[in-house]
């Protein structure tokens, strides 16, 4: 196993900087990579990503632009988003065989179909993929309040190590390899909560939202167990915990989008200013669910919304049009 004194953070953004932050605290020397020179410069003078304001760097964290400075990391987070990580991957250049590579994106490759660890596994082959996803909304973090998180990689040592090295006592990573479990809950919620802020912009109400959130946690977990993926893990952190989270905060970027989609605005105003994975995600997880003979009306609604095939209203009505059935 390598050793993970020093850890690097690709990606400079809110999220990148709450790792960075993190790992410092875990006490590992952090090597935070900008997009640029320039971007790098600026953010090492002002200790602030333009992202996160407010949040300051720890000392522990030194930041560049250069990817051939990351060498001494044997433990890479990608945290830059899913439908960019096959490019910031293949800026890196060659790794050793056994650096961990890290994906803390959450989503689906759009192009491909693939998830993140597949992405990772194509690009660099000679690494070990892993997966962080939970919980955890960046400001949270990077100011060092409590959060638990998941971890997965195919081997249960490195997955076991790869906590270690990032644990403290605010940020607590439970790991497993249940690497495909921890993938789906984190793409398959952004959709979902695209149709939980639509239900909130909607002011339909507290328990319509109630019932989205648990309709849509069903839609996860049927698609999970035809992915293979184990019945704890869609109901851990990674699955049912981020679904919480995401569908009932307007921190998450895809209930904000959802809510300002239910308040009349259209997608190009409501994607304004902030990223929303799931409307990347949206049409490729139902491509894969079909091909799985996984049947999931709620996201297949936020599909047609998002494509124009369907107005919200229209969408809200057919889905409460289904036919009655048992609970399951």
């Amino acid at each position: 196993m390598p050793q993970f004194d020093t850890i690097a953070v690709v990606g400079a953004g809110a999220w990148g900087t709450a790792l960075a932050n993190v790992a410092a605290r875990a006490g590992r020397k952090v090597i935070l990579l900008a997009r640029d020179e320039a971007a790098a410069a600026a953010i090492a003078v002002s200790r602030q990503s333009p992202r996160l304001k407010g949040i300051t760097l720890d000392p522990a964290v030194a930041v560049s632009g250069r990817a051939t400075d990351l060498a001494p990391a044997r433990m890479v987070l990608l945290a830059v988003p899913a439908q960019a990580l096959r490019a910031a991957l293949s800026a890196l250049g060659p790794l050793d065989d056994d650096t961990v590579l890290v994906a803390c994106a959450k989503g689906i490759e759009r192009s491909t179909g693939r998830f993140m660890t597949e992405v990772i596994a194509e690009v660099a082959p000679r690494a070990i993929p892993a997966i962080l996803s939970g919980p955890s909304f960046a400001d949270d973090v990077a100011r060092g309040l409590p959060t638990a998180v998941t971890l997965a990689a195919a081997r249960e040592d490195v997955a076991a190590e790869l906590c270690q090295a990032l644990g403290s006592p605010g940020f607590r990573p439970y790991h497993t390899t249940d690497v495909r479990g921890v993938e789906i809950g984190g793409a398959a919620k952004n959709v979902l909560a695209i149709a939980a802020g639509i239900v909130d912009g909607r002011r339909l109400g507290a328990s319509a939202l109630a019932a989205m959130t648990t309709r849509g946690f069903a839609e996860l977990v049927r698609f999970g167990r035809a992915c293979g993926a184990r019945s704890e893990t869609l109901a851990g952190l990674s699955g049912l915990g981020d679904l919480i989270l995401t569908c009932s905060s307007p921190q998450s970027r895809n209930f904000s989008f959802g809510r300002a989609l239910g308040q009349g605005d259209t997608t190009t105003e409501a994607g304004a200013g902030k990223l929303a994975e799931g409307v990347f995600t949206a049409s490729v997880l139902l491509e894969v669910a079909r091909a799985h003979g996984v049947d999931m009306p709620i996201s297949e609604a936020v599909v047609a919304v998002l494509d124009g095939r369907s107005d919200i209203d229209a969408a809200i009505t057919a889905l409460l049009a289904r036919p009655l059935k048992a609970e399951g």
